[in-house]
């Protein structure tokens, strides 16, 4: 297939309109998922979002009008233009964060855009970027999730070369280390949030990719940070985020150790990374991390 039939095919791809129904139990849940405990995330008395409750509608198979019956839905489109496609994988995230989700409940409506298409090379795979704005019942928008993910048997077809991102990762000791715990049923918990891949509690399914079992979702991790990162630099005051990026580097299993490294760069402005405490491997690398003053 050449660059331009490939563009054509892909390049126009959209999702239907779709609207996330929640309440504040749904808050509280996907706070309790990325190993919230303060009252501020986890009592309905003057409850707080915690910001990345934004990017469920990007996977979202719960409470969703009209289904889809897979998460992520781009990815899906596109294997179903290119068959074979094969499976994919998550190369890195970014999330906006434009006005506080209210917590008591509403509606995120929301759909899911191919925005970028781009040739890693033969051997190397093709990357898909596509973005999620959500916005309120009203037509407020709230947030807007960005995601990369890659087809590995895709590449070598001649087309644009994906631009490298630079590492802004210093070579100092991190200004913060914030220990936590992803615990043995915490897949289990995210997974009720509305990312239902089978992967993340089926062990066939994830062994028959060659993994030791199922895995704890990419955004689990991100939220993980979210909360982490508000607590030791903008403590009670969500909805001061306005922006964060990761990009995904090694499987996160549950009963693991974890520690979020953040080094500042400027008045709100942070890199960081988060830790395989166990092993040492980088989970989310070339993090960053943006909030008002």
């Amino acid at each position: 297939m050449t660059d331009n039939t490939r563009q054509a095919r892909l390049m126009g791809l959209t999702t239907p309109w779709r609207t996330m129904t929640y309440t504040w139990r749904d808050c509280v849940l996907y706070a309790l998922a990325v190993g919230a405990k303060e009252p501020l995330y986890t009592y309905e008395k003057d409850l707080q979002v915690i910001p990345t409750f934004g990017v469920t509608p990007y996977w979202g198979t719960v409470n969703v009008t009209p289904k889809f019956p897979r998460p992520q839905a781009i990815p899906v489109l596109v294997e179903e233009q290119l068959k074979p496609a094969q499976s994919y994988v998550n190369l890195d995230y970014e999330f906006l964060y434009h006005r506080p989700i209210p917590a008591v409940k509403g509606s995120l409506v929301s759909r899911d855009v191919l925005t970028d298409l781009f040739d890693r090379g033969e051997g190397r795979g093709m990357a898909v970027r596509s973005q999620v704005e959500v916005f309120d019942e009203g037509g407020t928008l709230l947030c807007t999730n960005r995601c990369t993910a890659l087809f590995p048997t895709l590449g070598g077809y001649g087309g644009t070369p994906m631009p490298r991102r630079e590492n802004r990762i210093p070579q100092r000791k991190p200004d913060l280390v914030a220990e936590d715990y992803i615990t043995p049923t915490q897949h289990l918990l995210y997974r009720l949030t509305g990312d239902t891949n089978l992967v993340h509690v089926d062990r066939d399914i994830a062994t028959s990719r060659g993994l030791e079992g199922p895995f704890v979702h990419d955004l689990c991790a991100f939220g993980y940070v979210c909360r982490l990162a508000i607590a030791h630099r903008f403590p009670g005051q969500p909805a001061k985020l306005r922006r964060m990026y990761a990009s995904m580097k090694t499987v996160l299993y549950p009963d693991t150790p974890i520690a979020l490294h953040l080094w500042d760069l400027a008045p709100g402005k942070a890199t960081f990374q988060l830790i395989n405490s166990a092993t040492g491997k980088i989970i989310l690398d070339r993090g960053e991390l943006e909030w008002d003053l």
